[in-house]
Formats: C-alpha cells, sequence, structure tokens
C-alpha cells in the first residue's frame, strides 16, 4: 500500500502543496523563525503567554511606528489624506495592540509571581521600539537612552529619533504654512525635549474646530489624531491596572517605580490641545 502523499490532480482547483523547499508563504512570512523565538526561563506554562503576548506588542510597536513615520512623511509633503489615511491604520492596530493586555490582565499576584524572576532585569520601559513609539508622540527624553548604549546600531537608531520632529511637529509645521500663527518659539523648539503645551496652538484649534465649513480637511486631521490619543491613554490604563492586579505597589522589574511610575503616565494625554481646546469651541 502506498504512503504517497496526495498530489493534487492537474486541472484540478486543489491548492499546490508540492514545493521544492520552504513554501512560499514561509518564505515571506518567515513563520518558522517567529515561532522559535520563544525561550521560556522558568516552568511554570503562565510565562510562555506572557512571553508571546510581549513578543506581539513589539510587532504592533514596529507596525505603529512604521505608521506614524508614513504620516509624518505624508505631512511634510502637505498631502493631508494619505497622512489621515495612515493615522487611521494605526488606529485599528492600537485596539489590537490593546487587546494584547485581555492575556494579561487578570493574573494574580500568585500566577505572576510564579515567573516574575525569570526576567531578571527586563522590563517594558526597557523596549527600544517603544520608545521610537513614545518619541514620535512627541514624549522625548534623552535618559531613555541610557539602556541602549550597549546597542549600538539601536542607539543611533533612538538618537536620530529623539532629534526628528515627533508626529506633531509635522502637524504644527503644517498649520503654520496653512497660515495659521504658530508660534515661533514652538515651531523653533528644541526637538529633543518633551512637547509641552502651548496657549496658542490649543486657540488655533479651537478656532479650526470652530469654522468647520472652512477647515474640513484639518478638523479630519484633527479628529485622526485624536483618536490615536485617546487609544495611546487607554494602553496605559490598561497597562497600569494589568500591573495593578499583578502584583499591586511593589518595585517594577528592571527597578522601575512599577504601578506609581504607570499613575503618573497615565494622567498625560499626547497631542494635548486637541484635547484642551474642546471647552472654548
Amino acid at each position: 500500500m502506498s504512503h504517497a502523499p496526495d498530489v493534487p490532480e492537474a486541472g484540478s482547483e486543489a491548492p499546490n502543496l508540492d514545493f521544492a523547499g520552504t513554501t512560499p508563504y514561509e518564505d515571506y512570512v518567515q513563520a518558522d523563525v517567529l515561532t522559535h523565538l520563544q525561550h521560556p526561563r522558568s516552568d511554570d506554562p503562565g510565562e510562555m503567554v506572557f512571553l508571546v503576548t510581549t513578543q506581539v506588542m513589539e510587532l504592533w510597536f514596529t507596525v505603529l511606528v512604521h505608521e506614524w513615520e508614513t504620516a509624518s512623511r505624508a505631512l511634510r509633503e502637505d498631502r493631508i489624506p494619505v497622512a489621515v489615511d495612515a493615522l487611521k491604520r494605526s488606529v485599528r492596530e492600537l485596539e489590537a495592540l490593546n487587546a494584547s493586555w485581555k492575556p494579561l490582565a487578570q493574573l494574580t499576584p500568585a500566577q505572576f509571581n510564579a515567573y516574575r524572576g525569570a526576567l531578571g532585569e527586563g522590563s517594558g520601559f526597557q523596549s527600544a521600539m517603544y520608545r521610537r513609539m513614545e518619541f514620535l508622540l512627541g514624549d522625548k527624553s534623552a535618559s531613555m537612552l541610557v539602556p541602549h548604549r550597549g546597542a549600538p546600531r539601536v542607539h543611533a537608531e533612538l538618537e536620530k529619533a529623539l532629534q526628528e520632529p515627533s508626529l506633531y511637529d509635522e502637524v504644527l509645521r503644517l498649520l503654520a504654512r496653512r497660515g495659521l500663527p504658530v508660534p515661533a518659539e514652538v515651531l523653533g523648539r528644541d526637538l529633543a525635549q518633551r512637547y509641552e503645551p502651548s496657549r496658542a496652538v490649543e486657540e488655533i484649534w479651537a478656532a479650526i474646530y470652530g469654522e468647520p465649513d472652512q477647515h474640513t480637511e484639518l478638523i479630519r486631521l484633527g479628529e485622526a489624531l485624536t483618536d490615536v490619543a485617546e487609544l495611546v491613554w487607554r494602553w496605559r490604563n490598561d497597562h497600569l491596572v494589568a500591573t495593578r492586579r499583578a502584583m499591586g505597589s511593589k518595585t517594577g522589574t528592571g527597578g522601575s517605580a512599577g504601578v506609581a511610575w504607570l499613575e503618573k503616565r497615565a494622567t498625560k494625554n499626547v497631542f494635548p490641545e486637541l484635547w484642551t481646546a474642546r471647552s472654548h469651541v
């Protein structure tokens, strides 16, 4: 009796199953690489969930950096529809990223402690791709490059991102090119510093939203940015809640301040004037 695999007959509608090497799917997706990157350091079965979920988050960070860099480039070129499309895609991607907390959100302290020691000094604040994401949102800090001094390529990429305009900087430059009175000190600010809210920028957004017939395109841009900002806020709060459930107020991994640090982060909005301007429309 033959045990040869079934091969679709010529002209049939069955897919081709016979490849000389790896499948075209594997060549494109690199699934074998992805599914062999997991190396748990404890015997606890929950560590695999934590590890894979964290790796999935890193992949979503990578996609979001790509989208926001695409939007920034489009804004520099005055292509608002292209920027809005990238921002809208990133909203759906942020929703998927935020859903990544679900497998971790109800860990009890005992469940987390079962493999927490395997993390050693590892902590999410050391993520280089997440840091690039934060820099694009205008939340910059040169001190956050320090953990990456031992990785020259990563450090160079972060240094470049620190010095470049954030996504919001590109938005404000676009508003200035449209003839809106963005202050010179905002346009000429030190790009390596965290963005600080401006009363004048708040007034500009209030004026834009107050005249919807004249600023349809800019309002569409503002709403896409607000959608992004809302989901970033939700990400920070979901992170806070998951951490609070798993470890209470203990010091975080890697010596971070844990919940206290996350509580401080959760109170801050990105693109701040888009929120405060609504009180004046």
